[in-house]
Parts: C-alpha cells; sequence; structure tokens
C-alpha cells in the first residue's frame, strides 16, 4: 500500500527540462516548501508537515531523481546539479501559483534548497538546512582518515556505469546501512517508512548516483563562483547540525556565516534524520525562523 501524507493532495507539477515533480500540498496562509535528503522521500516531514499545515500553505515535492517525481537519464552534468534541482522547486512551486516561499531542506534537499535560495533570493524569503554543510565546505573539511565517515560520496562520485551496479547489486543493504547507523533513535522511522524508504532508493539507484556525482563536479564549480563573486545569503537563515566540528575539527558556525552572515546556528542532540528524531524542536526552529 502507498504511504501518503495524511490531508495532503497529491500533484503531478511540470519543471526544468519536461521533469515532471510529484508534490503533496495542503494548508492555507505563508507557503513553505520541505525538500527531503537522502535515502528518503518527502514521507521524512510527515511530523513537520502535519503542525505547519495548520496555518501555512506547506508543499512537500519529492526531488528530481527521487520518490514518485521523473528520474532523467543523466545526459550530462548539469541534469542533476543542484541548480537544476533548485530551478524545479521554483518550477513547481510557481505552477502551483505560490510565487514565494520559506524554503526548509534535510541532507540532500537542504543543498538544494542552498542553492534555490543563491540563486532565486526574490523568491525563497528564510531558508533553514537540516544537518550539511555547503557543499564547497564539505568537501574541504573531508581529509585523511576522518573522511571515511563519507565513503558513500566518493564511491557515487566515480564516473558513469562504475558506482551503479556496485549499488544495485546489494541495493537494500546499502540504503539501509544509512537509516540503521545515521540515526539516534530507530523506532523514530517505523519499519512500514523504512520499507517505503528502501523501495523508492533501490527503484532509483542510477539517479541518485548521478544527484552524488554532481556535488563531486559542477556543484563544486558553482559555489566556487559565488564565493569569487561575493555572493551570500541575505534572507533569514537557520542551520541545524549535530556537532560535527568537534569530531572532525571544524567551525561549522563559521563556515556557515562565510555564506549566511546573520545565520542562526544550532546543534541539536539527534541523529541525522532530525526532522524525524526531534520533530518539536525542528518544527519549533523553522517557525521562529519564519517570523524574522
Amino acid at each position: 500500500m502507498t504511504i501518503t501524507l495524511p490531508g495532503f493532495d497529491y500533484h503531478r507539477v511540470p519543471a526544468a527540462d519536461g521533469v515532471s515533480m510529484s508534490v503533496a500540498v495542503a494548508g492555507s496562509g505563508p507557503a513553505v516548501v520541505l525538500l527531503h535528503g537522502f535515502p528518503q522521500t518527502h514521507l521524512m516531514w510527515r511530523h513537520v508537515a502535519a503542525d505547519l499545515v495548520a496555518d501555512h500553505t506547506v508543499l512537500v515535492p519529492d526531488l528530481r531523481g527521487y520518490g514518485a517525481s521523473d528520474k532523467p537519464a543523466e545526459a550530462d552534468e548539469d541534469t542533476y546539479s543542484k541548480r537544476t534541482m533548485a530551478a524545479d522547486v521554483v518550477a513547481t512551486a510557481h505552477a502551483l501559483g505560490v510565487e514565494s516561499f520559506a524554503l526548509a531542506g534535510h541532507d540532500r534537499g537542504a543543498l538544494v534548497a542552498t542553492r534555490a535560495a543563491l540563486d532565486h533570493p526574490a523568491t525563497v524569503t528564510h531558508l533553514l538546512t537540516l544537518d550539511v554543510l555547503p557543499t564547497l565546505d564539505m568537501w574541504d573539511i573531508l581529509r585523511g582518515a576522518d573522511a571515511k565517515v563519507a565513503w558513500h560520496l566518493y564511491l557515487m562520485a566515480q564516473p558513469v556505469g562504475v558506482p551503479e551496479p556496485m549499488i544495485e547489486a546489494t541495493a537494500d543493504r546499502f540504503f539501509a546501512s544509512f537509516l540503521d547507523h545515521w540515526v539516534q533513535h530507530p523506532d523514530a522511522i517505523p519499519a512500514e517508512y523504512r520499507a517505503e524508504y528502501l523501495r523508492a532508493s533501490r527503484e532509483a539507484v542510477w539517479s541518485i548516483v548521478a544527484d552524488y556525482r554532481a556535488s563531486a563536479g559542477v556543484d563544486v564549480r558553482h559555489d566556487r563562483e559565488d564565493r569569487a563573486a561575493g555572493r551570500t545569503l541575505q534572507m533569514p537563515v537557520t542551520v541545524i547540525q549535530q556537532d560535527w566540528g568537534a569530531a572532525l575539527g571544524y567551525d561549522a558556525p563559521a563556515l556557515w556565516r562565510a555564506w549566511a552572515p546573520g545565520v542562526d546556528h544550532r546543534t541539536l542532540d539527534a541523529g541525522h534524520f532530525m526532522a524525524e528524531e526531534a520533530p518539536d524542536q525542528v518544527i519549533r526552529a523553522l517557525r521562529e525562523l519564519m517570523t524574522r
């Protein structure tokens, strides 16, 4: 049985390059868009969306290449660039009559959200990111033996045809390893949602790898161009992370301030899947952000 967000209507909406996006929509009031992470779908936002819908128009899409959204073949480096995926999100909202919105993203969705805020500052009014660093900084801080925590980034950065068959051969074990090892409170992801994440990821190996491959290539170039041009995020920004810096030896708030001078940076005692493990704290942070 397909799992859906209760009370939400589902739409297929044309976005960039002829790609159709699957998006759940409900509520009325100021708009907020929620972008999921890896290896998940829009369902990871179920607790947050259920709260926000009381006084907001809430849009919860599956990203290009994930869930029920289209998964185009990787024609070139731009097919799954965060710039293209961000354009999907903006086009989806505009197609639904939403001209501007607050934007929250987790993991891969946070990278897309950050790119959307950089590229579309007149559209993204507020930005919340969960448990990532900007792409350029992420690669810069992964050094030596400590980089083993991000082994999957290096695997999926390899040329087309190398990582995909390896992952397909053991897809459930591969994707389950992240759900099992990155969670502090396993019961936060019930069995039926875990099974849905695995099913959706198993059916999207090539597009998921393409998303990650872009982050080792074109996405880094786009970040470098922005840094050289001095582009920063001027809208209100809140960043929530685990305390990675203590383990990897870097100053996360300082890295984020280089991109968002007025950032509200918070650490949270939870695993990676914060919107499911600590939804009340994520909801509070997002609601506070949207009053700024």
